[in-house]
């Protein structure tokens, strides 16, 4: 049966240790598939300290963890994989030097063109959402427009970006993304990272229930 899960995004600074305490109350509050470590204007040696403290909390939950555009920290740190939003080359270079052993995913998609091209690339996910931008309360009207076209045409899972609001999370899951990331709406929680994650939990168990019910309606 299909089921949306979350994954998870750092906010782009953070102290390292305080954030390793809030990553594993987070963990604690049910099941997250990916934690992407995006820390902003940083050097690889920065970087790569970040996702060796990070990467062993997540990965002892069961959680694959990614960098965001730094192959050489993502190795040295033994994470799961790269996830790129640069350009197509970088996109390419991080296949080549990373698959099949670890998951390159790609973002900074602007329209079906691209998403199009960069799908057919081998990249294990397509990511839809802007992680410089602004996050809304809302999801991004364009990012669940393409959450749901891709869904429907593509086999390559994609990731569609949430806001702030608990609400959005169920307006992604309802496109049927394979997953869905979260940032502030996790860490910014007036209750705490582990109820944010509990309660989209709960969201996606209601969805996936809602999306079973339509399908045995339809026949």
């Amino acid at each position: 049966m299909f089921r949306s899960r979350l994954f998870l995004i750092t906010p782009t600074r953070f102290d390292v240790d305080t954030f390793a305490q809030q990553l594993r109350e987070a963990l604690s509050g049910g099941d997250v598939a990916s934690l992407l470590i995006a820390f902003d204007g940083v050097d690889t040696e920065k970087m790569q300290r970040v996702a060796e403290v990070l990467t062993p909390i997540a990965q002892e939950a069961g959680v694959a963890v990614l960098v965001r555009n730094d192959t050489q920290a993502a190795g040295r740190a033994r994470a799961d994989g790269v996830h790129v939003d640069t350009d197509i080359d970088d996109l390419l270079l991080a296949l080549e030097s990373m698959h099949p052993d670890r998951i390159v995913g790609a973002g900074g998609i602007k329209d079906r063109h691209s998403a199009m091209m960069i799908g057919s690339s081998e990249a294990d996910y397509i990511f839809f959402g802007m992680l410089d931008l602004e996050e809304r309360d809302e999801a991004h009207p364009k990012n669940l427009d393409f959450g749901e076209w891709w869904a429907e045409v593509f086999e390559v899972p994609c990731v569609v970006m949430a806001g702030r609001d608990p609400a959005s999370v169920r307006d992604i899951a309802m496109t049927r993304a394979d997953f869905v990331a979260q940032r502030a709406g996790v860490w910014e929680h007036p209750e705490g990272p582990r109820k944010a994650v509990a309660d989209a939990n709960a969201i996606l168990d209601e969805v996936t229930a809602e999306l079973k019910a339509l399908e045995e309606e339809a026949g």
